[in-house]
């Protein structure tokens, strides 16, 4: 069967500067090598995850369904964030392998495997966002202020690190979100816990 790798990050800059890239392709060449087979052709993409019109996606599914082969990404995430996006690719007729989800087999099995933690997610993550709300309007109601908020900070990291510590996580559980979304700083550097605190008022 043949296979094929599809690979994303966020931002120009982390495609240029290979962060992020570079782990994905270790996770699809490890699964190859398991697998007996080769990743002959790889689709690299630029753009969020939120988004559905992605064009490198589009060409990677395309040729999947065209060749009936095997379409191999390194993470869940790295395909979609959304899960109902998730779900509707899911249930396509693509043939999907994820590296992080080794024990999940290809095919029929798979797919449906893939599409109930597609359902779960989509649940989790409506709640998880009503609470991360109603703990964020809190924690501003007792005088909390977000340092990102100041001119010249990180203003578009703001909310998630702001969402994370008002819901109890610690800094490094914030740093390993970020680094695993690949943000860098602005010295183009992974986060830990000191670039997490400096961007709040604990």
């Amino acid at each position: 069967m043949e296979q094929n790798a599809y690979r994303r990050v966020s931002t120009a800059r982390q495609g240029a500067s290979g962060l992020g890239l570079e782990a994905q392709d270790v996770a699809v060449a490890a699964y190859a090598m398991g697998s007996g087979g080769m990743i002959p052709r790889t689709d690299t993409e630029i753009e969020t995850g939120k988004r559905a019109d992605r064009l490198e996606l589009a060409k990677a599914l395309t040729d999947a369904k065209r060749s009936r082969g095997r379409l191999v990404i390194a993470k869940l995430d790295r395909l979609a964030r959304n899960a109902r996006f998730l779900r509707a690719l899911i249930e396509s007729v693509v043939d999907a392998a994820f590296c992080d989800l080794p024990t999940v087999p290809p095919g029929a099995v798979g797919k449906f495997l893939l599409t109930q933690m597609a359902a779960v997610a989509e649940r989790e993550a409506g709640l998880i966002s009503e609470r991360t709300k109603a703990a964020l309007a809190a924690y501003k109601a007792r005088g909390g202020v977000l340092n990102a908020a100041r001119p010249g900070a990180y203003a578009d990291l703001a909310l998630l690190p702001a969402d994370m510590r008002a819901g109890g996580r610690s800094l490094r559980k914030i740093a390993g979100r970020l680094n695993a979304d690949d943000h860098i700083t602005r010295r183009g550097k992974a986060w830990n816990q000191v670039h997490v605190k400096r961007m709040l008022i604990i």
